[in-house]
């Protein structure tokens, strides 16, 4: 009797807990559902960045690269900067090997042949932080979906975003910010 009245009260606290979840729905919640990502499709995308991610560090050829990888449904988005159209050229390859990538949206670009010295490499380190910085401070933006790399003062914002009013907010933002010579838009609508 007794284990049965504590898996009834544990039933009941389990069910009560999981209602109220449901009634905790956001805004970002419903656009979600409307746009198809499930919990279960975030999941993947997570676990296919991870192995994109992986295999391109673990790869001689361009590990030392900052190369960003964002994940949509399957469809993934590689960013960044690299010295010519060959390291390009493998990190599609790498990235199509992956199990569960459907499509590989290409938008690394070359580095400029502008010498790039310890003082610009830092600099370049502290304009990527203080964009990185005001999307973070921006409420109209959700900035962790917002990768940000620069070289050379050139800015590139990659990822998926909900509209292209936070696209268009993204880049007035970055454009704003102190140390960027140039903005490179390859954000992308969810689907």
């Amino acid at each position: 009797m007794n284990i049965y009245y504590k898996l009834l009260v544990l039933a009941v606290s389990v069910t009560g807990v999981l209602s109220f979840t449901g009634c905790n729905k956001t805004q970002e919640d419903a656009n979600k559902s409307a746009t198809g990502t499930t919990v279960g499709t975030e999941i993947d995308d997570s676990i296919i960045t991870t192995k994109v991610k992986s295999k391109l560090l673990a790869d001689q050829d361009i590990k030392g690269f900052d190369l960003k990888v964002e994940t949509h449904k399957g469809d993934v988005l590689l960013s960044g900067f690299v010295d010519n159209q060959a390291q390009i050229d493998h990190a599609i390859m790498v990235t199509r090997s992956v199990e569960g990538v459907k499509n590989v949206d290409n938008k690394v670009s070359l580095k400029s042949n502008a010498a790039t010295t310890i003082g610009v490499k830092v600099d370049d380190s502290i304009v990527t932080s203080k964009v990185k910085s005001s999307l973070l401070a921006d409420p109209d933006i959700k900035s962790l979906d917002i990768a940000v790399v620069t070289n050379n003062g050139e800015v590139q914002l990659s990822g998926f975003v909900n509209n292209q009013t936070q696209i268009d907010h993204a880049m007035d933002v970055a454009r704003r910010t102190e140390g960027v010579h140039n903005v490179i838009n390859e954000l992308r609508v969810k689907k």
